[in-house]
């Protein structure tokens, strides 16, 4: 560090006016009147007319706008292939991922089918697949299985009762009357889930609160996926093993569910076991393949499918249920059933849960979208991707299916095989439907084991997420943290309140960040009006009697005692202290000289503590860098002019400088600047620098009686 005067000095000597002192003229501010606003809005609002209702609804079914100006021969062979392949990716993965919602395989394939078709009319992104997405069935999964257990069918089902169709009926609890079975009851609460979560969106989507998603950064959307990812492979190892185990649920559910699979494991089915061990064989090598040569491939192998097909052949022609007692697949009926809406009754009790399945749902769907959109050169509006997501869960909710968002593996699949439009998931809903009205009852004997062990290979792209975490690491430790506790949270405690905890505690260092921010001393770069940290960079000049403070985060009630002891401590001089021992000072002087025997060096000791501060820091000025305060509120406010007042009772001028307008207003609104506002606020920090020095040499100047 160097120390620079005399060339400020006589920079200023030849200035004829105070440095700093820059006027800019601001413009004059069109005076608000709320009630001529309100007026206009429910105007614009309430009027119709033949142009309004045509944007409204070409807004709210953007496939009006773009589809009359599909280019057939540029995009339909692209939109083609890649919907035939998700589609032939997404057969066993809707019939896999219904295990996770706890449903029966028919209607994931339901789920699929009109997801595609409605985000075909309402959504504005090209690329991004909707459909079924594991964490959120593993989502509703729990969510079913809870209400399962509050109506009392664990208990029928210990009891070996009969099941009950339509014209029975059997109270449990002395509290419930059931008309239906144990699969009926499920998809029962399974569709009022995804009535209540599509009703949240799109009520989001009115109110415009889109702005939701950002508390959801990315590293606690990464830390809660891959958490969920435990906990849906917990989940599915008793299918690989085929146990018949209760389904844990609530707090610690992961860790009771392995409890149970270790106090079962002497009834492991070997049949299951070796079909699980010669699929994970066959899928893992083919699917690292896939991602080894996705460049070259035009298409990803569908091992997957080859595996069910070869499974429930093996499966039929061996007789393995009947042999070995392996589990499967049932009976899937053709064609579809008459709609139905959702269970009004059960909305108390799962309304909560639908709340954070529809937060999940939107952020991941509209940050894919916009990941795709930017990528691709188009734009989408998160509002309407919000509609598109909501209408995709009520409308389905009617035709028994469950909540589903866009899904990044098959987005990825979709827009590497060619994907030009939206058209692509109409291709994609043809195959579903040719499965359900021809092939889904050819899948009866398809091992369940075989679904678990899909499920849990595809979870591979969540759970690698743990060989990032050393770059992470690198790049920035609070979001490392912030992983590492959703995580954790998601995995051992469970889903929703892991989302609940990762959201608090990446608040938290939200806080804890402004609360402790980080604040330096700044010196001039040699031969320039740059200000950089003394603690970071290497020979910077240091004005003599000038002290530049940089405080890094808005000035607030939280962070208030935090700025005040920083300034104090970086600048080297407190005022208060000062202050104090000035006051003890004078009047021990003061006694002293009452005395007649007083001796003259005691009053000469007493001297040299009255000027102590004076000689060991020659400070006549501060000057803060206000380039990082946002904002300042009131009780930052309080604060600065505290400082002001400590620093002037001990003759330091305290200078501001790089305000923005919302800290200038502040400032001004409550009264900071009692004299000129000029001498007190600066455009940078190299003016309030000279200001300082200027103003320092005219008080010299008077009290040495010359003038400048």
């Amino acid at each position: 560090m160097k120390s620079e005067a005399n060339d400020n000095t006589r920079a200023i000597q030849r200035s004829p006016h105070p440095p700093g002192s820059i006027l800019l003229e601001e413009k004059e501010k069109k005076k608000f009147s709320l009630k001529k606003h309100v007026a206009k809005n429910i105007k614009q609002t309430c009027s119709c007319s033949a142009s309004k209702a045509k944007d409204s609804l070409f807004g709210f079914l953007p496939v009006l706008q773009w589809l009359p100006k599909y280019k057939l021969k540029e995009y339909l062979l692209g939109d083609a292939m890649s919907g035939l392949i998700v589609g032939i990716l997404l057969v066993p993965q809707s019939i896999a991922y219904s295990l996770l919602a706890n449903q029966e395989p028919i209607y994931g394939l339901y789920t699929s089918f009109f997801a595609c078709i409605i985000y075909f009319l309402m959504g504005t992104s090209k690329h991004i697949h909707v459909g079924i997405f594991g964490v959120l069935c593993l989502m509703v999964g729990e969510i079913v299985d809870r209400e399962l257990q509050a109506a009392g069918y664990d208990k029928l089902e210990t009891h070996g009762s009969p099941s009950l169709d339509g014209n029975e009926t059997l109270t449990i609890n002395q509290s419930l009357t059931m008309a239906c079975d144990k699969s009926c009851y499920a998809i029962r609460v399974g569709v009022t889930v995804t009535f209540m979560a599509g009703v949240y969106q799109v009520l989001m989507g009115i109110l415009q609160v889109g702005f939701v998603s950002v508390y959801l950064s990315d590293s606690l959307l990464s830390g809660f996926a891959t958490g969920a990812s435990f906990t849906i492979l917990t989940s599915q190892v008793k299918y690989l093993l085929g146990l018949s185990i209760p389904r844990a649920n609530g707090i610690g559910s992961s860790i009771y569910t392995w409890i149970y699979i270790f106090q079962n494991i002497h009834k492991t089915n070997i049949c299951d076991l070796i079909t699980s061990i010669l699929c994970l064989l066959v899928l893992i090598p083919t699917k690292e393949l896939n991602e080894c040569f996705k460049s070259k491939l035009k298409a990803p192998i569908p091992v997957e499918l080859f595996v069910v097909v070869g499974a429930t052949l093996a499966s039929h022609f061996g007789h393995l249920k009947e042999k070995y007692g392996s589990s499967i697949a049932g009976e899937i009926p053709t064609g579809f059933l008459m709609p139905k809406p959702p269970e009004w009754n059960l909305i108390p009790n799962i309304a909560l849960g639908a709340l954070s399945i529809a937060i999940i749902g939107f952020a991941i769907t509209v940050s894919l979208s916009e990941m795709f959109a930017k990528k691709h050169g188009y734009e989408v509006k998160a509002n309407q991707e919000m509609y598109a997501i909501g209408f995709c869960n009520i409308i389905p909710s009617f035709f028994y299916c469950f909540t589903t968002s866009a899904a990044l593996a098959k987005t990825l699949v979709k827009e590497s095989t060619g994907c030009k439009t939206q058209v692509s998931g109409i291709m994609t809903s043809l195959v579903i439907l040719l499965v359900l009205l021809v092939i889904a009852p050819l899948f009866y004997s398809l091992q369940k084991c075989v679904l678990g062990v899909i499920t849990i290979v595809n979870l591979r792209g969540a759970l690698r997420k743990f060989l990032d975490l050393p770059k992470m690491w690198k790049v920035n430790k609070i979001d490392t943290v912030i992983w590492l506790v959703t995580m954790f949270s998601s995995a051992v405690i469970s889903t929703e309140l892991g989302l609940l905890i990762g959201i608090s505690f990446s608040m938290l260092c939200v806080i804890v960040r402004s609360q402790r921010p980080t604040s330096s001393l700044l010196g001039r770069v040699e031969a320039s009006e740059v200000y950089e940290s003394i603690t970071v960079y290497k020979d910077l000049n240091i004005t003599k009697g000038v002290q530049v403070f940089c405080f890094e985060a808005p000035l607030y009630y939280v962070n208030k005692h935090s700025f005040k002891s920083a300034l104090y401590k970086q600048v080297g001089v407190d005022p208060v202290l000062v202050a104090s021992a000035e006051k003890k000072a004078a009047k021990k002087k003061e006694k002293l000289k009452k005395k007649e025997d007083i001796l003259e060096s005691n009053i000469d000791e007493v001297e040299t503590v009255l000027h102590l501060y004076q000689e060991q820091m020659p400070l006549h000025s501060v000057v803060i860098d206000c380039s990082a305060m946002q904002f300042i509120d009131t009780a930052g406010l309080n604060t600065l002019k505290e400082v002001v007042k400590d620093y002037t009772n001990i003759g330091v001028r305290v200078l501001l400088a790089h305000c923005n307008m919302s800290v200038k207003n502040s400032l001004r609104n409550g009264d900071y600047f009692k004299n000129d506002e000029g001498t007190m606020m600066f455009y940078s920090i190299h003016q309030a620098v000279q200001f300082a020095l200027y103003a320092q040499e005219q008080e010299d100047a008077c009290l040495n009686g010359s003038a400048v």
